[in-house]
């Protein structure tokens, strides 16, 4: 059996299912085809979704362990049923993978379940496990869109067996509560797990080639997010260079260049991600992929090949979710109109520990290094009523302006709820505004976000609570 249709998708995480979406919306006829039982993609199923249900759940623990006796809360003998947790985290999954489910139905979209390979003139196959492209359906568009996303990276040496060794996607689901873990890699995927399983007791040790954690987040915020993770249990060792990591009698041995081997019971490789674009069929319509197995586009998202376009993890840029719901709907509404528009300058970057460390714009490096005049003002959350309410006291806001025109370049933040506040960040920098600007807003108290507006207030000297 074969379909036309006006757009094809390979995909179903959120760059792809929200494009199909958008698609739809525009009066596009839309097929998706996902190889997946359940949509959602890796950011939904095995990725951002579960992971923070999970951060969610351990810090509960934490905090009812270590915390809630200062707020004159008194608890008993205080239990762990981690079955029980992670049950709730794949309700939350499920939840969510029914509600795209619905989406798809409610907005007209065709699902293709199998895995999608081009096959040149608009043509894509859909085959399933063990199937030949002669035995596989095969359907048209005129446009395709290839979102089919990233997976874990490896490392030379580290043999992954998905027990002892692992990746993210097994370490959402730990029967136990290893009693040591080590984590290589230290970027967000690395730091929210380790923070995990450290909350819920586990020894967890954290190994990083570089000098510092985070990697291209704003130096200063980055080490002030790994003191205060260090106060959380987190060992770091930072510029090591792990040769192995393989099983053993007594557990894992994780061999470090120059130094002794370190033996744990679990090791969680997370050393960042890769373009899924292996077994596309790319080379049958003359693709070819850069050395990170990326696919080149231009600012329409097009690749070269009449038709065909690609979005989010399989091309350059961060590897984010909503980098990738943005840059679906601005390629389908340019396809369908030939308007369509993302602001790389203002996507934010979130690191979901507790405390969250949040990003958008520029680092003070980036800005030092291009030469661009700078001015930046920091506000300590320890001076906010509303974090000391909380018992929420370490952190700070930290912007960065342009010197002369006081434009917002930056704004770095490592403290409570960081996350939802560097959204008043990114919305002041999407319209221009200037440090002065956002300074002028009047914000409600006592609430966190005033943390910003005093931050805002110190690029020019004027803090007020300090």
């Amino acid at each position: 059996m074969s379909s036309t249709f006006d757009i094809i998708i390979i995909g179903a995480g959120p760059g792809g299912y929200v494009a199909a979406i958008r698609a739809a919306q525009l009066g596009l006829k839309t097929a998706v085809i996902e190889k997946d039982p359940a949509l959602g993609g890796t950011c939904l199923r095995i990725g951002c979704i579960p992971s923070k249900a999970l951060l969610e759940s351990s810090e509960l623990y934490h905090e009812a362990s270590t915390s809630f006796g200062k707020h004159g809360v008194k608890v008993g003998k205080l239990e762990l049923d981690l079955a029980t947790m992670l049950k709730r985290k794949d309700d939350v999954v499920n939840s969510l993978t029914r509600g795209v489910d619905g989406l798809f139905k409610k907005n007209g979209i065709t699902r293709l379940t199998g895995h999608g390979r081009l096959m040149g003139d608009g043509r894509v196959a859909v085959l399933q496990p063990g199937q030949g492209i002669s035995e596989a359906e095969v359907h048209s568009a005129r446009h395709i869109i290839i979102a089919t996303g990233s997976k874990s990276a490896v490392l030379p040496g580290v043999e992954v067996d998905g027990e002892a060794v692992v990746t993210s996607t097994e370490a959402l689901s730990f029967g136990k509560v290893p009693e040591s873990l080590v984590v290589i890699g230290a970027g967000a995927i690395g730091l929210e797990l380790g923070s995990v399983w450290a909350r819920l007791g586990a020894k967890v040790t954290v190994m990083e080639y570089l000098p510092r954690i985070l990697p291209g987040m704003d130096a200063e915020i980055a080490e002030e997010g790994r003191k205060l993770l260090a106060r959380r249990g987190l060992d770091f060792r930072l510029g090591v260079r792990v040769t192995s990591a393989k099983k053993n009698g007594q557990g894992v041995a994780v061999h470090v260049e120059g130094s002794d081997a370190v033996t744990c019971e679990k090791v969680l490789l997370a050393v960042g991600r890769v373009p899924n674009t292996e077994n596309l069929g790319l080379e049958t319509v003359g693709i070819q992929v850069d050395g990170r197995g990326r696919i080149a586009v231009n600012a329409q998202f097009e690749t070269g090949v009449q038709g065909l376009y690609a979005i989010g993890d399989v091309i350059p840029g961060a590897m984010l979710a909503h980098k990738a719901e943005e840059e679906g709907i601005a390629c389908v509404e340019r396809i369908a109109s030939g308007h369509g528009h993302v602001d790389y300058e203002c996507i934010p970057s979130i690191v979901y520990t507790q405390p969250e460390i949040a990003s958008v714009g520029h680092s003070e490096e980036e800005v030092a290094a291009a030469g661009i005049p700078m001015r930046k003002g920091s506000f300590p959350f320890a001076a906010n009523g509303r974090a000391k309410a909380l018992a929420q006291i370490e952190g700070k806001i930290k912007v960065i302006a342009h010197a002369k025109t006081d434009k917002i370049l930056g704004v770095h933040i490592v403290g409570p709820r960081a996350g939802d506040l560097i959204a008043e960040a990114a919305a002041a920098m999407a319209f221009g505004a200037s440090s002065e600007d956002l300074a002028r807003v009047c914000h409600a108290h006592p609430t966190l976000s005033e943390a910003l507006k005093e931050a805002c207030l110190a690029v020019d000297g004027r803090v007020l609570h300090l």
